[in-house]
Parts: structure tokens; C-alpha cells; sequence
């Protein structure tokens, strides 16, 4: 735990803990709006926070060469996740478009 001060210690929770309050507002968004594709939405977001947990698991055990292998992990998921949101984020587009207006 030595690896980052306080402060940054709790950026790092913090951004994780709003992330997962973000998810859950969104699917209750899509809950409200009867719009699907804010589900699809939430669970685009899922990668960026395994992403971030990875991060915080390797901080939290002080950067330790045996779990180098989070880091992949994280570059990995953070990957996944941008093409995720991406692709829900133009799901989404698309479903709104195809919403008459009013």
C-alpha cells in the first residue's frame, strides 16, 4: 500500500465506487425510459471497471513483479471497454434516432 499516498488512494476508490454508481443509475435509467439500449449501455461499462479494479489490486499489493500480469490485464480490459462503450455508445445513438419525437 505504499506505492501511492493517501490522496491518491482515494482518487483511485473513489473512481471505482462512482463507476459502479454510475452503472446502476444507468440501468435504472433504462429502467424509467423503457430504452433498452441504456442496458446494453451499463454493461459496455463493466470492462473499464475490472480495468480499474486490476489497477487497484496491483497498487494495493505495492507493484509487485509476480502480479505484472494485472497490468496486461488492465490494458487489456481498458481495450475491451473503449470498444464496448463505443459500440453501446452508437447503439444508443441509434435507438434515440429511431424514437419518434414529440
Amino acid at each position: 500500500m505504499h506505492a501511492l499516498s493517501v490522496p491518491t488512494w482515494m482518487v483511485h476508490v473513489s473512481s471505482v465506487i462512482e463507476w459502479i454508481a454510475a452503472i446502476l443509475l444507468i440501468c435504472r435509467y433504462g429502467q424509467l425510459t423503457g430504452n433498452r439500449a441504456w442496458y446494453g449501455f451499463a454493461w459496455a461499462m463493466l470492462p473499464a471497471l475490472v480495468s480499474a479494479m486490476c489497477a487497484c489490486t496491483w497498487h494495493l499489493f505495492d507493484n509487485p513483479p509476480a502480479l505484472d500480469w494485472l497490468v496486461t490485464l488492465q490494458a487489456a480490459t481498458t481495450v475491451l471497454g473503449n470498444t464496448t462503450l463505443c459500440i453501446a455508445a452508437w447503439a444508443l445513438w441509434k435507438s434515440r434516432a429511431a424514437t419518434p419525437k414529440t
